[in-house]
Parts: C-alpha cells; structure tokens; sequence
C-alpha cells in the first residue's frame, strides 16, 4: 500500500474577495506500514490535508493516488465505499453510537462490509482484547472512561482492516498515562496489523513515538523527517 499526493491544493471560499489556501501545492508518499505524526499550529491546513486524503473533503486542485487510485477522481457513492473498506477513522471526540455496547461498536463498520456475525464478532473480541478491554465488551460508552472509550475507536478503525487509519488529534482529551498507554497500544497494532497511521496533532508526545514527522506551515510542508522508534513512556 502507497498513499501518493501530487500538487495538492484546497482553497475555501476561492470565488470570494476573502479566500483560504488551507493546503498549498503539497507533495507527499506515505508507505505501507508507517507511522506518521503531521504537526503544525491552528489553521496550518493539517486537518485539511487529513480529510483529503480520508475522502472527507476534495481538493481544488492535486491528486490523492492510494494503492493505484486517485480517490479524487471517485464518486460520492464510490468514495464512501472506498472508506468504508480502505481507511480508518480516529476522532478527537470519539464518535462512538452512545446506544451501542464496546462490542457493537467495533462490529458495526465490518457489518456495512457484509461480513458474517461470526466473523464480525470474532475480529472485534481479538481487537477489544489487544486494547485491553476484554472485560468491558458489554460497556456503552457512557459507562467508560474517556481513555476506554477512545481504546474502542482505535479497535474500531482497525476492524475492517483498512490500508491506513487518520487520527486526528487523537490524545487531545485524554491525561499523560492514558495518553502513553493509547499510544503503546497503536504501536502494537501498526506492528502486528502493519497497518499505516497518520496522526494530526499538536501533541509532543504524539510527535516523540512517530517514525516519521511532517511539519505544516500556512499549507505547505515545511520539514519533513524521520526519526528513530522511541520506546514506551509509563
């Protein structure tokens, strides 16, 4: 899995006497397996380039190529399968359905997928487990903690087996020790599941255990670095 972006451009409100570049002529791969921190301040255009190449939002101009299709070029039905089967999602706020257990949670996305109950539940108990929460499959998310309940988002994004997961400001909520031991648990999975994980954050320690670092600037990427695997911080 490749993630290309060529020339990639998204100005708000461009036929207006006040427009926003919000990502400017960006070009970027992303690899299979990586582990990637995307940081910059408020309104750098970071969060915009995420929902790009997440098929939230389209740009003006530049491509999006992920394993050999431009997903910019995709209809709207297109795009929304091509999510559903190819990326995961990592809420700041966690979006979990309030009305639906741990369990359900993580199952419902593999659901939209046609997979068996059998199956679905299988893949979501293993996840729930790897995230250590094996003992809270019956949960909703009011009855768990804001760490617990962003742990079931990371299952969830994984379920489906997605080419990459976004996070986009993914510890913002959550306290140092929660923060560390989410962080311990994505590196796990981007190990075990070799899955790609791109984070938007402004987070240091978010920064300090990515592998690679990109830095936003007024739409552009400023630095672009990678850095040696830092072990876990309790």
């Amino acid at each position: 899995m490749s993630i290309q972006i060529e020339n990639l451009t998204k100005i708000y409100n461009p036929d207006t006497d006040f427009p926003v570049t919000a990502v400017n002529d960006v070009m970027l791969q992303v690899e299979q397996g990586e582990f990637v921190a995307v940081m910059g301040p408020s309104g750098s255009g970071k969060t915009t380039l995420l929902n790009m190449l997440g098929g939230i939002d389209r740009p003006l101009d530049g491509t999006v190529t992920i394993d050999g299709i431009d997903i910019t070029k995709l209809t709207d039905k297109e795009l929304i399968g091509f999510r559903r089967d190819n990326i995961g999602f990592i809420f700041q706020d966690f979006s979990l359905l309030p009305v639906l257990t741990a369990l359900e949670n993580v199952e419902f996305v593999m659901q939209l997928q046609g997979k068996s109950k059998a199956d679905c539940e299988a893949r979501a108990v293993e996840l729930l487990n790897d995230v250590g929460l094996g003992d809270r499959l019956g949960n909703v998310p009011g009855k768990l903690s804001g760490g617990q309940q962003q742990r079931v988002a990371v299952a969830r994004a994984l379920a489906p087996k997605p080419k990459f997961v976004l996070a986009d400001e993914p510890t913002a909520n959550l306290d140092a020790q929660t923060t560390y031991g989410l962080l311990d648990i994505m590196q796990q999975l981007n190990e075990k599941e070799g899955t790609t994980f791109i984070f938007s954050t402004h987070d240091p320690r978010v920064i300090e255990r990515a592998r690679r670092v990109i830095v936003f600037e007024d739409g552009r990427v400023a630095e672009d670095r990678v850095q040696g695997p830092v072990g876990s911080k309790q």
